[in-house]
């Protein structure tokens, strides 16, 4: 009897998650993807889950992990020195287009700032130092065959450069359409769940990689109504696009997401944009629903 009734409960759990996911879908503002699943429980929820998607800056997630390994396997170290030139910088977000022309950063400080405050032109010196071949190549040693940098950070606005460091994979003209990264929400929930089982790396640069996330400073989707929760995330915009990929560490139990809204007609770089509103409150549905 007992076991009946948890069976329905479990039915009828899953039917409330999916009627409340869905109406949030049936008037938001673009094409909805996302996938979720509890790290504990394996309960798992999908919209589209192996679509292909645009990544936008959540590419840079991909990026670090293939970093940590570069540097796991002694093929570049933290303190290697890079320089930043003129013709490196990019528009768009970080800061280092600030700074003088010719400076060198280590490694380490370059790969803070493409995640902690997603900046592009970090992002395109250590593709340049790696290469998003090398990045596309681990994504396939951890079975993520969708998953692929296509080539390095133009910019944004009217102050696009010419696109270049592309991968093989971002030579192909069916993948022009999704610019600097291609990806599913399933596979970036994968990523997350091994990078925080230290499945990625070892474990304690794993917890490495989870501390930067958690430093992220752009929370306007999943972590813009959960107050003190831990979150370690990576955001993505675009003008049409607002994508987050991320883990909450809920009181009940931890949650990997990764939420992207596509094709919106209105250009809005507020904090309010409504693919941000989307995202936030799928997550919140997301969350009540699958650590219940």
């Amino acid at each position: 009897m007992l076991l009946i009734a948890a069976s329905l409960l479990s039915v009828v759990s899953a039917q409330n998650l999916s009627s409340r996911v869905e109406a949030v879908i049936e008037r938001a503002p673009g094409t909805v993807s996302l996938f979720a699943k509890n790290l504990e429980t394996g309960r798992t929820f999908g919209v589209r889950p192996d679509e292909r998607v645009r990544t936008a800056s959540t590419i840079k997630l991909p990026i670090m992990a293939a970093l940590f390994q570069e540097v796991q396997r002694g093929r570049a170290k933290w303190t290697e020195l890079l320089t930043v030139a003129k013709d490196d910088k990019v528009s768009g977000s970080g800061i280092l287009s600030e700074f003088t022309d010719g400076m060198r950063f280590p490694i380490q400080d370059l790969m803070h700032l493409m995640i902690v405050v997603s900046d592009n032109t970090a992002t395109n010196v250590i593709l340049d130092r790696i290469t998003a071949e090398t990045v596309n190549r681990y994504m396939d040693q951890l079975g993520l065959k969708q998953t692929r940098s296509l080539r390095k950070v133009r910019g944004d606005g009217n102050q696009l450069k010419a696109p270049s460091g592309y991968s093989e994979a971002g030579k192909l003209e069916e993948n022009k359409r999704f610019g600097l990264g291609v990806t599913t929400p399933r596979e970036m929930v994968l990523l997350l769940e091994m990078i925080d089982k230290g499945e990625v790396v070892s474990k304690e640069k794993s917890k490495e990689m989870i501390a930067v996330l958690k430093r992220q400073r752009y929370t306007e989707g999943i972590g813009r109504r959960l107050g003190n929760t831990p979150v370690a995330s990576k955001s993505g915009a675009l003008d049409a696009l607002r994508s987050d990929v991320g883990i909450v560490y809920h009181p009940k139990g931890r949650v990997a997401l990764a939420i992207t809204v596509d094709d919106m007609k209105n250009i809005d770089w507020s904090a309010d944009n409504a693919g941000h509103l989307v995202i936030s409150e799928l997550t919140g549905i997301l969350l009540e629903e699958l650590t219940r």
